[in-house]
Protein backbone atom coordinates (compact mmCIF):
# COMPACT_ATOMS: atom_id res chain seq x y z
CA UNK A 1 0.00 0.00 0.00
CA UNK A 2 2.81 2.58 0.51
CA UNK A 3 4.16 1.91 -2.57
CA UNK A 4 0.90 3.10 -4.59
CA UNK A 5 1.05 6.35 -2.25
CA UNK A 6 4.48 7.50 -3.30
CA UNK A 7 4.77 10.25 -5.21
CA UNK A 8 6.31 9.11 -8.86
CA UNK A 9 9.56 11.54 -9.94
CA UNK A 10 9.37 13.75 -12.61
CA UNK A 11 12.13 14.00 -15.37
CA UNK A 12 13.71 17.45 -15.77
CA UNK A 13 13.49 18.71 -18.90
CA UNK A 14 16.48 20.32 -20.91
CA UNK A 15 15.80 23.72 -22.46
CA UNK A 16 17.37 24.39 -25.80
CA UNK A 17 16.42 28.23 -26.10
CA UNK A 18 19.37 29.11 -23.99
CA UNK A 19 21.87 27.07 -26.64
CA UNK A 20 19.73 28.24 -29.29
CA UNK A 21 20.39 32.35 -28.66
CA UNK A 22 23.93 31.10 -27.36
CA UNK A 23 24.92 29.50 -30.99
CA UNK A 24 22.44 32.36 -33.24
CA UNK A 25 24.72 35.68 -30.81
CA UNK A 26 28.18 33.48 -31.94
CA UNK A 27 27.36 33.04 -35.20
CA UNK A 28 26.59 37.01 -35.71
CA UNK A 29 30.14 37.29 -33.74
CA UNK A 30 31.97 35.19 -36.50
CA UNK A 31 29.96 36.74 -39.78
CA UNK A 32 31.01 40.12 -38.42
CA UNK A 33 34.78 39.74 -37.80
CA UNK A 34 35.37 36.92 -40.44
CA UNK A 35 35.81 39.77 -43.58
CA UNK A 36 37.89 42.00 -41.61
CA UNK A 37 40.55 38.88 -40.42
CA UNK A 38 40.47 38.57 -44.26
CA UNK A 39 41.67 42.24 -45.24
CA UNK A 40 44.21 41.95 -42.53
CA UNK A 41 46.65 43.06 -44.25
CA UNK A 42 47.25 46.71 -44.65
CA UNK A 43 48.26 48.16 -47.77
CA UNK A 44 48.02 51.81 -48.64
CA UNK A 45 46.83 51.05 -52.17
CA UNK A 46 47.39 53.89 -55.00
CA UNK A 47 44.42 55.74 -56.63
CA UNK A 48 42.55 55.03 -59.97
CA UNK A 49 39.50 55.66 -62.09
CA UNK A 50 39.63 51.98 -63.93
CA UNK A 51 37.72 49.29 -61.74
CA UNK A 52 38.07 45.94 -62.10
CA UNK A 53 35.60 42.89 -62.83
CA UNK A 54 35.86 40.54 -59.57
CA UNK A 55 35.86 36.71 -60.71
CA UNK A 56 33.82 34.73 -58.04
CA UNK A 57 36.95 33.74 -56.41
CA UNK A 58 39.64 36.22 -56.70
CA UNK A 59 43.35 35.17 -56.43
CA UNK A 60 45.81 38.04 -54.98
CA UNK A 61 49.34 38.73 -54.71
CA UNK A 62 49.93 41.50 -52.27
CA UNK A 63 53.31 43.43 -51.73
CA UNK A 64 53.33 45.37 -47.87
CA UNK A 65 55.17 48.46 -47.41
CA UNK A 66 58.24 46.13 -45.90
CA UNK A 67 58.63 43.64 -49.14
CA UNK A 68 57.23 41.02 -47.98
CA UNK A 69 54.92 38.89 -50.11
CA UNK A 70 51.13 37.71 -49.36
CA UNK A 71 49.14 34.92 -51.61
CA UNK A 72 45.54 35.43 -50.38
CA UNK A 73 46.21 36.58 -47.37
CA UNK A 74 48.71 33.92 -46.46
CA UNK A 75 52.40 34.82 -46.51
CA UNK A 76 54.66 33.11 -49.16
CA UNK A 77 58.47 33.44 -49.47
CA UNK A 78 60.02 35.33 -52.45
CA UNK A 79 61.55 31.80 -54.20
CA UNK A 80 58.25 30.22 -53.82
CA UNK A 81 55.51 32.17 -55.23
CA UNK A 82 55.71 30.13 -58.60
CA UNK A 83 55.07 27.46 -57.43
CA UNK A 84 52.36 28.51 -54.83
CA UNK A 85 50.86 30.39 -58.24
CA UNK A 86 50.98 27.28 -60.43
CA UNK A 87 49.17 25.07 -57.75
CA UNK A 88 46.49 27.38 -57.60
CA UNK A 89 45.87 28.26 -60.96
CA UNK A 90 45.96 24.01 -61.58
CA UNK A 91 41.96 23.86 -61.52
CA UNK A 92 41.51 27.20 -63.99
CA UNK A 93 44.58 28.66 -65.82
CA UNK A 94 42.71 31.67 -67.02
CA UNK A 95 41.48 32.92 -63.54
CA UNK A 96 43.49 36.29 -63.19
CA UNK A 97 45.16 37.59 -60.41
CA UNK A 98 45.42 40.76 -58.84
CA UNK A 99 48.07 42.57 -57.30
CA UNK A 100 47.94 44.71 -54.61
CA UNK A 101 51.16 47.05 -53.95
CA UNK A 102 51.55 49.33 -51.44
CA UNK A 103 52.17 52.73 -53.10
CA UNK A 104 55.14 52.88 -51.21
CA UNK A 105 56.51 49.77 -52.93
CA UNK A 106 59.30 50.77 -55.35
CA UNK A 107 57.77 49.85 -59.05
CA UNK A 108 60.62 47.82 -60.04
CA UNK A 109 59.72 45.53 -57.05
CA UNK A 110 55.83 45.69 -58.27
CA UNK A 111 57.57 44.82 -61.88
CA UNK A 112 59.39 41.86 -60.93
CA UNK A 113 56.55 40.38 -59.03
CA UNK A 114 54.32 40.52 -62.26
CA UNK A 115 56.96 39.09 -64.49
CA UNK A 116 57.50 36.08 -61.88
CA UNK A 117 53.83 35.99 -62.38
CA UNK A 118 53.97 35.42 -65.95
CA UNK A 119 56.92 33.34 -65.90
CA UNK A 120 54.28 31.45 -63.74
CA UNK A 121 52.13 30.89 -66.58
CA UNK A 122 49.79 33.49 -65.16
CA UNK A 123 47.92 34.75 -68.29
CA UNK A 124 45.75 37.95 -66.89
CA UNK A 125 47.32 40.01 -64.09
CA UNK A 126 45.24 43.15 -62.59
CA UNK A 127 47.19 45.62 -60.66
CA UNK A 128 44.28 46.97 -57.99
CA UNK A 129 44.23 50.24 -56.84
CA UNK A 130 41.41 51.95 -54.73
CA UNK A 131 38.82 54.47 -56.18
CA UNK A 132 39.70 57.96 -56.71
Amino acid sequence: MKRSRMTRLKMGEVSLVPLIDAFATLLVIFMVTAPMVQNSIKVDLPRGKSREVGATQELVVTVSKDGKLFFNSYPVEHSKLVAVVQKALSSNPDMPIFVRADQVVSYGKVIEVVDELKQAGVKYVAMSTRPV
